[in-house]
């Protein structure tokens, strides 16, 4: 049996894995978050592995609040670029494979078609800009981590547009939402078996490098106004759904306005097939 710590254990997608866990016997999941571990105080990593046999850590942990973030970067650097860097550091240490969560952040959204792994980052707040760093240290490190970049994360734990969009839609009968701003949501119990199924294939093939970064989100394209009209379809809601274009929200952080990811590096190296998003959305409001 493997033992595969999971940092950021409270948040969406740590929760997910915690859900998954009885479908993998052949790994115990360790979950920890910051009151069981700071994975920002590199003594308490080195102890913590020292007193485990860790053969893998996949890192759920980060400073999301993109907006605070502008003004509280030290601590967006701290969580998201130096934190990951004493992991890549304790992981190298005891031979455990890194698994580095990122986000579609670290591009501007300038592009009009998908973003590949090879395309330069080129982010436009303070939050992606932490996260490039992350990704640079985790990598220049130690080559053997997997980055995995996703986007517009939802589920049915902890804060989220499409629980947002739910709550809103009861209590109003019209809501605005940005049209101008294209990704693709994604499912993290989808993200979450993802991850799971590359740290299968990864102790299946350890002589295999797959060290790297990778793009996961669901498959198909579409805009916040048109994710929230289909959370509408599918909850029955009646509330008026207008478009509007994000000068009509001024946040902190600029978002991408465009960040779908090319997914087919992922995909062709692990043999992993990836829902649509629809689908995912449904099958979640269903439950």
């Amino acid at each position: 049996m493997k033992n595969i710590l999971v940092t950021g254990a409270n948040g969406q997608l740590g929760q997910s894995l915690k859900q998954l866990a009885g479908n993998y016997p052949e790994f115990n999941l360790l979950f920890t978050d910051y009151e069981d571990l700071d994975i920002t105080d590199a003594a308490a990593l080195d102890a913590y592995f020292a007193g485990q046999q860790i053969d893998a850590c996949i890192n759920c942990a980060a400073y999301t609040a993109v907006d605070k973030a502008e003004s509280d970067e030290d601590k967006a650097f701290l969580l998201n670029f130096q934190a990951v860097l004493s992991l890549a550091e304790v992981c190298t240490r005891y031979n455990a494979q890194l698994i580095h969560i990122s986000t579609d952040y670290v591009f501007s959204g300038k592009q009009n078609v998908p973003y590949s792994e090879q395309d330069d980052t080129d982010p436009e707040s303070i939050y992606g800009a932490s996260k490039v760093r992350g990704e640079a240290a985790a990598l220049g490190y130690n080559p053997s981590t997997i980055v995995i970049r996703t986007s517009w994360l939802y589920s049915e734990f902890a804060v989220n547009f499409v629980k947002r969009m739910k709550e809103l839609m009861q209590e109003r009968q019209e809501l605005t939402v940005v049209f101008d701003q294209t990704g693709t949501p994604t499912y993290a119990g989808d993200l979450a078996k993802a991850i799971l199924d590359i740290l299968t294939f990864r102790f299946a093939n350890p002589d295999t490098e797959i060290g790297g970064i990778y793009h996961y989100s669901n498959e198909g394209v579409t805009s916040w106004y048109d994710f929230a009209v289909t959370i509408k379809e599918l909850t029955g809601a009646t509330t008026t759904i207008t478009p509007v274009t994000s000068d009509k929200y001024k946040t902190a952080a600029k978002r991408p306005a465009y960040s779908v990811l090319n997914k087919e590096k992922i995909k062709t190296t692990f043999g992993i097939q990836i829902p649509y998003w629809k689908d995912s959305l449904s099958k979640l409001l269903a439950k």
